[in-house]
């Protein structure tokens, strides 16, 4: 599903130069539910952000699916990202004037879905995620927890064939990380293809493998054993 080979990533701020990424190899698989972990400063969100297509690496090559993400065009990217990717972020990223149906119905809506039937898809995906009645409320007037559940419901509402998690639980108490890591849980067992970075260890329980990443590069790629 995902094939990066030699991926390099280094900020340059005038005389400045910091490298990130310094040579990433690694193949994700499809089905797979993968966890990138690390201390601070490691690199893991600027390894999602490279092979998910919303930031452009240094040097290297990233394979999704059987395309070459560096060849496409600003659009081509674009276009790729809404139909192939869903992304869940630590705060959230809803749209705070819109009610929880519409922050749904967006990718939708960007596909040149009609709104009446974008808001009845945004309706069941929030029906899924136990989240029932919930569909007028805006975002401050749900919870942490409710809201991240709605920014999954976004996520997935189109199918994406790889689903991006950043930090997903990193805003919410611990019942609440629990109920978003059951949910994505659920995800994967349905088939939906995975990559979280966290730091939080005992939200990796459901993960088939954990990439460690240390000063920009793999340490360890190895696949769980559960007991």
């Amino acid at each position: 599903m995902i094939s990066v080979k030699k991926l390099t990533k280094t900020y340059i701020n005038g005389e400045i130069i910091t490298p990130v990424l310094r040579g990433i190899d690694m193949e994700i698989q499809k089905g797979e539910f993968v966890a990138i972990m690390g201390k601070s400063g490691a690199g893991k969100s600027t390894l999602l952000y490279q092979i998910s297509l919303l930031d452009k690496p240094t040097e290297g090559e990233v394979i999704v699916g059987d395309v070459d993400i560096l060849k496409l065009s600003e659009t081509e990217r674009t276009d790729f990202r809404l139909r192939k990717l869903g992304y869940i972020f630590q705060d959230y990223a809803l749209v705070p004037e819109l009610t929880a149906e519409e922050n749904v119905a967006i990718p939708l809506l960007m596909q040149g879905a009609h709104i009446d039937d974008a808001k009845k898809q945004a309706r069941q995906i929030i029906d899924d995620i136990d989240m029932v009645g919930k569909y007028t409320n805006r975002p401050n007037q749900l919870s942490g927890g409710q809201q991240q559940r709605i920014s999954i419901a976004r996520a997935i509402v189109q199918q994406p064939e790889i689903l991006f998690a950043d930090e997903p639980t990193a805003n919410l108490d611990s019942a609440s990380s629990e109920q978003v890591i059951e949910l994505m849980h659920d995800l994967h067992q349905k088939g939906q293809t995975i990559v979280m970075v966290t730091h939080e260890p005992e939200y990796t329980k459901y993960c088939d493998r954990i990439i460690y990443l240390e000063d920009g590069k793999i340490v360890s790629n190895d696949y769980k054993i559960n007991t």
